[in-house]
């Protein structure tokens, strides 16, 4: 078996983001190693999932297939794009929403990934996410929320520029707060 080729930082992320955001599970492997771990830090009881995974199979089942079974019309944005040399870590805010397959209820949440990529191929040996803040909304509460995340730059967005046209619906507040503290 051949090695995989070498990936960038923001190749890596940009590769997760499409995978989880696109239940594409098998693009998992061209951006985290066989034997990635995965931690979760959860501030919210708005979702949950398990504190930690090991190896590329489970981390890949809970932040894409197992992810995919329950969201769709998912939108991950990275808001600071890492560099192109080589970073063994790199801390980004991340936004997120999305909608419930049952019953449509809408979720957007705030956090902080902490990525950690191998010395040989750069892919993913660990990554921390950090949920800060989740909130969730009723389905009628969709058509402003989706416009307002297909407008920005995908997927990689400034928080300013996320901040800037935050819709203004009260459960969104402690999103609009974190977005102002990135700027």
């Amino acid at each position: 078996m051949s090695r995989p080729t070498a990936i960038t930082a923001a190749d890596a992320i940009s590769t997760y983001i499409l995978a989880k955001d696109g239940n594409r599970p098998q693009l998992m492997t061209r951006a985290f190693a066989n034997d990635c771990k995965l931690e979760m830090i959860v501030k919210t009881d708005a979702i949950s999932f398990p504190s930690s995974a090991k190896g590329l199979e489970q981390v890949t089942q809970v932040l894409v297939t197992g992810f995919g079974e329950q969201y769709e019309n998912v939108r991950t944005f990275c808001l600071s794009r890492p560099g192109s040399d080589y970073l063994p870590h790199v801390r980004c805010d991340w936004l997120v929403g999305m909608s419930a397959r049952q019953g449509g209820a809408v979720r957007v949440g705030c956090g902080h990934y902490d990525w950690h990529f191998g010395s040989g191929d750069g892919r993913v040996t660990k990554l921390v996410i950090e949920i800060a803040a989740m909130s969730v909304l009723p389905a009628e509460d969709a058509g402003p929320i989706m416009r307002w995340l297909a407008a920005l730059p995908y997927p990689w967005c400034s928080g300013a520029q996320a901040g800037e046209t935050v819709p203004d619906i009260d459960a969104l507040r402690p999103t609009a707060r974190f977005l102002a503290s990135r700027n």
